[in-house]
């Protein structure tokens, strides 16, 4: 069976994974954990614990369990004025196994195996750390990552508070893994964490596995503001050094003009072109179908089915 290693973090990946566990691969996925807002924020700071809250989305989007359960896991406390307010039943799930197995990484192990899931989940790191952007300009510092979402364009680098360790784990599997891929969502907030990390970029220098990029779909507000898709290649690009993205996965098709409206007014969000000419110049191989669905409340999200089924299809080529 071949393997993969899927790096991300938040709504993107949820949906990239929902779609891969209907096919018969081998995922793991390595989950960023700096996030620092809503109830994520609370209990990493009172808890001095690493952010749970993309790794409990990646856990139901993955699994294979009663759906009342699932549910039960889903379900958001809201009682103003309560201390639980805002506190989704996982997030407070994961911080009491963290203080009972010793760390986020068995803690979502036990989890892994409550929800039947298929294949692996692992933390970037098991410590609590928060992502730091520096300007060159006047030499300021954006320090968390809801600060750092709102200021990229003044950003010119991304770093950890402090230098982070990197599990075993995750280093064997890319060593391991037949392809390496960079889940949809935010670049500067979900993906690029994982790139700062230097034990992951030597890891990725060493890698044989091709390196695929799964576009987004609309541009993040405050952070790739029109950015096209190879815009986004760029950069990340520029924090793989010695590596680059091999393949991209990207959506060919319209979306209707009224969806599109209604997201630029209501959110300030645009399409992400497929800019083909510039994306083949940096070298990058394009897989181009109809991948975006629209969901019951008329949000732009990636049709899980269609997109996983474009990247086994390549796993199968590269087999034969």
């Amino acid at each position: 069976m071949k393997k993969v290693i899927v790096f991300g973090g938040g709504t993107g990946l949820s949906c990239l994974l929902s779609g891969l566990k209907l096919f018969p691969v081998e995922v793991t996925t390595v989950i960023s954990v700096a996030d620092n807002g809503s109830s994520t924020g609370v209990l990493k700071q009172e808890f001095d614990i690493p952010a749970v809250g993309d790794v409990g989305k990646v856990l139901l989007a993955m699994a294979d369990a009663d759906d009342d359960l699932v549910k039960l896991l889903r379900y958001r406390f809201h009682r103003e004025g309560s201390s639980l307010d805002n506190h989704p039943v996982r997030n407070i799930l994961l911080t009491a196994l963290i203080d009972m197995k010793g760390s986020l990484t068995e803690a979502t192990r036990f989890m892994v195996r409550l929800l039947n899931i298929k294949g692996e989940v692992l933390p970037l790191t098991e410590e609590k750390v928060e992502l730091v952007g520096h300007s060159d300009e006047n030499g300021k510092e954006f320090y968390g990552e809801e600060s750092v979402s709102a200021n990229v364009r003044y950003i010119s680098s991304l770093s950890y508070d402090h230098d982070i360790h990197v599990g075993n784990a995750v280093k064997q599997a890319i060593r391991d893994s037949d392809l390496i891929i960079f889940s949809p969502g935010s670049l500067y907030t979900s993906i690029l964490p994982h790139l700062i990390a230097e034990d992951i970029v030597k890891a990725l220098c060493a890698a044989k596995a091709p390196i695929m990029y799964v576009s987004n779909l609309v541009t993040q507000p405050g952070e790739t503001d029109g950015y096209d898709v190879s815009d986004h290649i760029a950069v990340l690009n520029r924090y793989l050094k010695r590596r680059r993205v091999d393949i991209v996965v990207g959506n060919n098709a319209g979306i209707d003009s009224r969806v599109l409206e209604h997201y630029l007014q209501s959110e300030g969000k645009t399409l992400v072109a497929l800019d083909r000419e510039n994306i083949t110049a940096q070298g990058a191989r394009i897989i181009e179908d109809d991948i975006f669905s629209i969901d019951e409340e008329g949000r732009i999200r990636h049709d899980a089915l269609k997109t996983a089924f474009l990247i086994f299809s390549y796993l199968m080529e590269q087999g034969r």
